[in-house]
């Protein structure tokens, strides 16, 4: 019988566990999946405290690859044998296998192997509407990007540097800001210095930046605002610290009239026109050799506690893949 990781109530990663589950066939419309490899992503951590609340009992999950084992009346998209790739709600990619609709599969090029897929898919399509959607970053623009040596950041930093995109990089550690340079960041800024805003405005000549990539949410929040241009976008992507506090809309006019967006991956990918054009933009930079997928860490899937916890400790670096 397959397993799958499980939580019947929302919690630390203690609440991660490892159970049989029952697959059944797929019906119209869908595909059995059996799983190569598993993305790890932060919303797997928010979905897993209920900061984003589930249904439960529940899965987790939203990024994988493997191979088509069956297809149900009606799929014409793929066949059994073939290698895919997904990100999409509802969770459920902590599996050993899995039924999934064919619509939100994606087929993967000879190129771009299982493991480089399961880490790219969220990670990498947020790389795309961050810079090609959210904000259109255009060469000779300056950016600010916090956990620049994360999954996400790797990828934004590499990508940024294709288009011609200078990326100010927020780090935590020595370490992480030589791995951000080493993938295209132009300037580093610690996370923890004193005159943050002094410094990204410094480098941008007193401007700012065009835009503020912000994944860490409660903590960084208006200091994010205080570094970006007039007119500039604030793109606030994530929740690290937690959830950006209530602030007056006034804040914005105050500094500039700035832009505020809270993007989803999955807002920009609704149709599978959508998503198979934009993972096709994606699979091409990295066959390309512009972005590589960094794959840094890797754990057994029943050992996906200890990798939430890696995660959320800062302990890791690009992106984490789990192996069934």
């Amino acid at each position: 019988m397959p397993k799958a990781i499980v939580i019947e109530e929302f919690g630390g990663p203690e609440v991660l566990q490892w159970q049989d589950i029952s697959v059944p066939e797929p019906g119209p419309g869908d595909v059995l999946l059996k799983h190569t490899a598993i993305g790890l992503n932060f919303i797997d951590t928010y979905q897993r405290s209920g900061l984003y609340p589930l249904e439960l009992p529940s899965g987790l999950g939203l990024e994988a690859a493997g191979v088509v084992e069956a297809v149900g009346e009606g799929v014409d998209y793929v066949r059994p044998g073939d290698r895919v790739a997904y990100t999409s709600m509802p969770p459920g990619a902590y599996a050993e296998q899995r039924v999934y609709a064919a619509d939100k599969l994606v087929k993967l090029p000879d190129a771009v192997a299982d493991r480089i897929a399961a880490a790219a898919m969220l990670k990498g399509l947020t790389a795309w509407y961050l810079l090609h959607r959210s904000y259109r970053a255009q060469a000779g623009d300056h950016v600010l990007l916090y956990a620049a040596a994360g999954g996400v950041g790797l990828i934004v930093c590499q990508w940024a540097k294709a288009l011609g995109v200078k990326v100010i990089g927020v780090v935590s550690t020595a370490a992480k800001a030589e791995l951000a340079r080493q993938h295209g960041a132009a300037e580093i800024v610690m996370a923890d210095a004193t005159d943050f805003v002094a410094q990204v405005r410094a480098v941008t000549g007193g401007e700012g930046v065009a835009a503020a990539y912000d994944s860490v949410g409660r903590d960084t929040f208006i200091q994010s605002l205080d570094c970006i241009r007039p007119h500039g976008t604030m793109v606030s992507f994530g929740n690290a610290s937690g959830p950006v506090d209530p602030f007056s809309v006034l804040e914005l006019g105050k500094r500039g009239s700035l832009f505020l967006t809270r993007p989803a991956v999955f807002d920009f990918v609704r149709t599978p026109e959508e998503l198979r054009s934009a993972a096709a933009g994606l699979f091409a930079v990295i066959e390309s050799g512009q972005v590589n997928i960094e794959v840094n860490q890797t754990w057994p899937l029943a050992e996906a506690a200890q990798a939430h916890i890696a995660l959320e400790g800062r302990k890791t670096t690009g992106s984490t893949v789990l192996l069934p």
